[in-house]
């Protein structure tokens, strides 16, 4: 039975939130770009937003590319560049922990600017809460996995995870079973990472796909009159200085 749900949660289960990520993602922008956005209330507790999302958004991005290039790298490279399983440990723990804080504490100053001022609440969707309570949920895990990793500084438990995400993209027959004896805290991690990105494509969250990169190639604008506007400018000015003599 053990086996089993293993194999559906961490065998299955990831193709079925990767599908719903990548598909979703699609049809939302092909369907409905103009909520493609984070939604903005900086009006309000402007001070308490930029703390908590500056924060929040150095810490995710750091947290999200170090896992991105730490589990999907091949070993095999990190083999070739010396740098050995205990090093590659030691550095995800300090790394991802000092960035696992500040994400933190910048979740935590907007989680309680979005459900303690009335004003934001009020403007607050079920989802904005929800899909924040999560991430702050997920970070909390992350963090908590720290103590049991200083417990396998060999980097043997790291090498099982590698096993795993690099099997579940290489459609690796198995794959789950990389990870079937890791300690339930990891497994509840990874479990709640695949269903941020079952719901990723339904959130605010999607604002994370958008660049502005093509403002940096968009000509630039130049406000032209036509003669109509400059005459009708003209016609009120002269009535203006009419009525005022």
């Amino acid at each position: 039975m053990h086996e089993y749900l293993n194999t559906l949660v961490f065998g299955i289960y990831p193709y079925i939130a990767l599908s719903v990520l990548a598909v979703g993602s699609i049809v939302r922008y092909e369907r409905e770009p103009y909520t493609w956005r984070s939604g903005s209330s900086q009006l309000l507790r402007r001070k308490q937003l930029i703390w908590g999302s500056v924060l929040f958004h150095v810490g995710v991005l750091i947290v999200f590319f170090g896992h991105l290039v730490g589990l999907l790298t091949p070993i095999q490279i990190f083999d070739a560049l010396g740098i050995s399983h205990g090093a590659k440990q030691i550095l995800a723990i300090v790394v991802g922990g000092v960035a696992g804080l500040m994400a933190l504490a910048g979740a935590s100053l907007l989680l309680h600017r979005r459900l303690f001022d009335p004003r934001i609440r009020r403007t607050s969707s079920f989802g904005d809460i929800a899909i924040l309570a999560l991430l702050y949920l997920q970070l909390l895990l992350g963090l908590l996995t720290i103590p049991i990793s200083m417990q396998h500084l060999d980097g043997g438990e790291m090498v099982r995870f590698m096993t795993w995400a690099q099997g579940i993209f290489t459609f690796r027959t198995g794959a789950a079973d990389a990870i079937l004896t890791v300690h339930p805290i990891f497994k509840l991690h990874l479990f709640l990472g695949l269903t941020i990105f079952l719901v990723f494509p339904f959130t605010r969250l999607v604002h994370m796909l958008s660049a502005p990169l093509r403002y940096l190639w968009r000509p630039g604008y130049q406000v032209v009159r036509g003669r109509n506007a400059a005459s009708q400018s003209g016609n009120t000015k002269h009535l203006m200085e009419r009525l005022q003599r």
